[in-house]
């Protein structure tokens, strides 16, 4: 440990806002879990973070509060690398319901805010192997970058030697070349510093001049007017077990791996992503989990807050949050799974077009600009329109190695602000994904009964798809018969709580119906008939009478 001399530069408002969000009933800390089947060499891991990790300043600085002015990062003068990185030992017998105890207490429990906002916990004896919890604050970056900024202090091979400390800028200069060193960093930024406001004088003139660029600016400004008025009009989402006061006790559960060719068959065969296909079954959980603990499911919506990416594409060089938020209505009214995949994928497709999200940034970078009481509200009102925060964070698709051993699992939970009791986390890596659900103890005390009930509801789906191709069930070709799973549904979105089952029947009979009265009397059809009076012409299910629609 050294005495250094610290430095401090303002901290952006959005980063501001996420460090305002921090409170004893909903820390803004974002917590992940990284496993291995062996255990790591506890020094090679410290020497791999110091290396890697600390190339980015953020890893060495705390936060500095003025009475009067914006908040600060500033250089810790005392840092220590072992201060934020603990060895320890689970209870036996150290398993998968262990670790998730661990990791419980440990999303219950603030950061120090007199050091950098992390830490991580290095457990020596998880299972056959070990695993490396860590915690950063969402203050230094969001979910995408921080799992980024992890993963590339992995390699990509085992036997990858040792890192190396990093080069110090002094590094073979002589002592008075050294002098003139902070005077050329200088001179470059202010170079730097002319160039960017060259190009912003320019750009501005460009577009002034540009009719189809002015044009283009005053769609994207009605439309984020249109945006905003639809975020601050919407209606407070429904109450139900999953909404209410928060408390200082966490609980944190994780879903066994899925193979993501699994996932996709499914989407393919349903015309869908692997993210319509893990929200659909995620969906159908939160309803069995609601019947389990007899809430009001008929015609239900639930409103889900979405972190969308801000970022361009490609390797990420500065940390700080740049991501916006959308609201999802979850279908948790349907019961039948592919009829909720349908509709998902019809919500996913219509918010993926809107600006909601850039809206949604600029009220963040308004929250980190406003007085407290302001903040509280703003902050209040999300929490209002919302009863979860679903994320999805995709990592690499090949296996990677932290300090010589492989990486055998990843998983991560983003934080909840407000007074939500509710985040879900989906993470892909090297072919297979998970689903990590966080909970409030007070409000959602059992997590695990959600992940059962993903289990099954994934079975259910996969069920539907092995049934489909048993049946022979095919997409339809031109001049071929339509069938029930080709339907476009044309079902209401309204959030309100309107009975989507009522209307997604009559639909389907209404479009299923067969112009012959006869028509049930083929081999294989359904024998019910429609409220048209007329004979289904849909096949019926394998070994039943009727089809998917009617067996109900």
């Amino acid at each position: 440990m050294r005495f250094r001399k610290t430095k401090r530069q303002m901290i952006s408002a959005v980063d501001t806002a996420w460090l305002h969000m921090d409170s004893p009933t909903n820390l803004a800390v974002i917590t992940g879990v990284i496993s291995f089947s062996k255990p790591l060499d506890f020094e090679r891991l410290i020497a791999t973070m110091d290396a890697r990790l600390l190339t980015y300043r953020r890893f060495r600085q705390r936060v500095h509060e003025p009475l009067i002015g914006p908040a600060c990062w500033e250089d810790d003068p005392y840092f220590d690398i072992a201060n934020h990185i603990h060895a320890i030992s689970l209870p036996e017998p150290a398993n998968h319901e262990v670790l998730q105890a661990f990791v419980s207490e440990l999303m219950s429990r603030p950061l120090d805010y007199s050091r950098p906002l992390w830490d991580f916990y290095y457990v020596d004896n998880y299972e056959e192997g070990s695993a490396l919890v860590c915690r950063m604050h969402h203050s230094l970056a969001d979910g995408i970058a921080l799992v980024q900024v992890l993963l590339s202090t992995a390699d990509m091979e085992p036997d990858a030697p040792w890192p190396e400390p990093p080069e110090s800028p002094y590094e073979g200069l002589s002592p008075l070349a050294r002098l003139f060193v902070p005077a050329v960093i200088a001179t470059r930024k202010m170079r730097q510093s002319l160039n960017d406001t060259r190009h912003l004088v320019y750009e501005s003139f460009e577009n002034f001049l540009d009719v189809e660029k002015r044009r283009s600016l005053a769609k994207l400004g009605m439309s984020g007017s249109l945006a905003l008025g639809k975020l601050l009009l919407m209606l407070p989402d429904r109450k139900t077990v999953l909404k209410g006061n928060c408390s200082v006790p966490k609980k944190a559960v994780w879903t066994k791996a899925i193979s993501v060719d699994e996932v996709k068959a499914i989407g393919h065969a349903m015309d869908s992503t692997v993210n319509d296909v893990l929200l659909t079954v995620m969906t159908g959980a939160l309803r069995r989990y609601m019947e389990i603990h007899q809430d009001q499911v008929d015609g239900v919506n639930v409103r889900a807050i979405i972190p969308v990416n801000l970022r361009p594409p490609g390797e990420i060089r500065q940390l700080g949050n740049q991501f916006g938020l959308v609201f999802l209505s979850l279908p948790i009214g349907i019961e039948d799974p592919v009829r909720r995949l349908k509709i998902m994928k019809k919500r996913m497709d219509q918010i993926k077009s809107t600006p909601e999200a850039v809206v949604a940034f600029g009220i963040l970078n308004f929250m980190g600009m406003s007085p407290g009481k302001v903040e509280d509200l703003i902050r209040y009102i999300f929490g209002l329109k919302g009863s979860m925060v679903v994320t999805n964070v995709p990592g690499p698709r090949r296996p990677l190695y932290l300090a010589g051993e492989m990486i055998t699992g990843l998983m991560f939970w983003v934080p909840t602000p407000a007074n939500l009791g509710l985040g879900i986390s989906i993470i892909s890596y090297s072919g297979e994904v998970a689903v990590g659900v966080a909970t409030d103890k007070g409000i959602i005390p059992d997590p695990e009964t959600i992940v059962a009930a993903f289990d099954d509801e994934f079975e259910l789906l996969r069920s539907h798809l092995r049934s489909s191709h048993e049946a022979g069930v095919q997409k339809s070709q031109p001049g071929q018969e339509r069938e029930t799973d080709e339907i476009e549904l044309k079902v209401s979105d309204d959030e309100t709580g309107d009975d989507i089952n009522e209307q997604v029947d009559i639909l389907a009979d209404e479009q299923d119906v067969d112009s012959s009265e006869d028509a049930g009397d083929q081999p294989g059809r359904c024998q019910a008939m429609t409220k048209k009076g007329t004979r289904c012409k849909n096949r019926a299910l394998p070994g039943l009478r009727y089809c998917r629609v009617h067996n109900r």
